[in-house]
């Protein structure tokens, strides 16, 4: 009896490893496709007939899923699969750059940025390819393809390379600081008299100015400057009578005295605007 449940006990144990060995193989194969399968199974919600595995690879023909972005129709690669580009370049690490301090030399006649072969001169093609009778542009690229013109390089041409200024080696860059405040001078409120003084300075100057101007005498009268202070009053012309009547005087006045008269036709002159008729004797025009 105890042999059998020993014997039982061993065997469960053995299928329980096997099952989940089976199961981790599994899960990794299926976490590979596990987007193209998704994608699949929501292709195939959303359309009628056969979804095939070449469909999911073309944008055009994926249908964007709701609430999801729409997918690329790329596959990942896997997870064990690393993106980027390996660096080869070996400097040395954090000791390197500690112990050595590595500087840029300037370029040489000889280096090789300057031996490098120069690139085709398309003009040159082009002009040479016109001069043949070439019309087209194919003929313009077939030409160019078995022909070849270099251009011509700066020590042909005459002209040189620009080379940066030699600095001396102990030249300090960047801007000189500023020399600091004595604290003396803010204890002492120095900035605050020296601008007083500057101040006070600056109004006795203006005095002396001021004082030094040169005094203006009586301007002589003109007659336009006599014609500005005293204007004429225009003379009012009487009103025309007969000859006869002339010298004969008023035979009824109703006014009691010259002041009365005189308010009285002030009034009816400032009456006489809202009315009608050149004495401004007729109806009204307001109201």
């Amino acid at each position: 009896m105890g042999f059998l449940f020993v014997f039982s006990l061993v065997w469960c144990t053995l299928f329980v490893n096997v099952w989940r060995l089976v199961s981790i193989t599994t899960e990794d194969t299926n976490r590979k496709y596990r987007g193209v399968t998704v994608l699949k199974l929501e292709m195939q919600a959303s359309r009628v007939g056969v979804v095939r595995d070449s469909m999911l690879a073309n944008p055009l023909l994926i249908r964007p899923a709701l609430g999801k972005t729409k997918s690329k129709g790329l596959t990942c690669l896997g997870p064990d699969f690393v993106y980027g580009t390996v660096a080869t370049i070996q400097d040395g690490g954090v000791s390197e750059a500690l112990s050595n301090w590595h500087t840029h030399s300037l370029p040489t006649s000889g280096s090789r940025g300057h031996s490098r072969r120069p690139g085709k001169d398309f003009v040159a093609l082009n002009r040479e390819g016109v001069k043949s009778g070439l019309v087209t542009a194919k003929e313009h690229y077939q030409y160019r393809a078995t022909h070849d013109r270099r251009q011509a390089s700066l020590a042909r041409r005459g002209s040189r390379v620009p080379v940066p200024p030699r600095i001396p080696p102990d030249t300090t860059f960047g801007i000189s600081t500023q020399p600091s405040t004595p604290i003396c001078e803010l204890l002492e409120h120095k900035y605050a008299q020296r601008w007083l003084e500057e101040q006070q300075a600056k109004e006795r100057a203006l005095e002396e100015r001021q004082l030094n101007l040169p005094k203006l005498g009586r301007i002589q009268e003109t007659r336009t400057t006599l014609l500005r202070k005293s204007r004429p009053m225009p003379e009012s012309t009487p009103l025309w009578k007969l000859p006869r009547f002339q010298q004969v005087g008023p035979a009824l006045d109703t006014f009691r005295d010259p002041y009365a008269r005189k308010k009285a036709f002030n009034a009816h002159f400032s009456d006489s605007v809202a009315q009608t008729g050149q004495l401004g004797q007729g109806t009204y025009t307001v109201g």
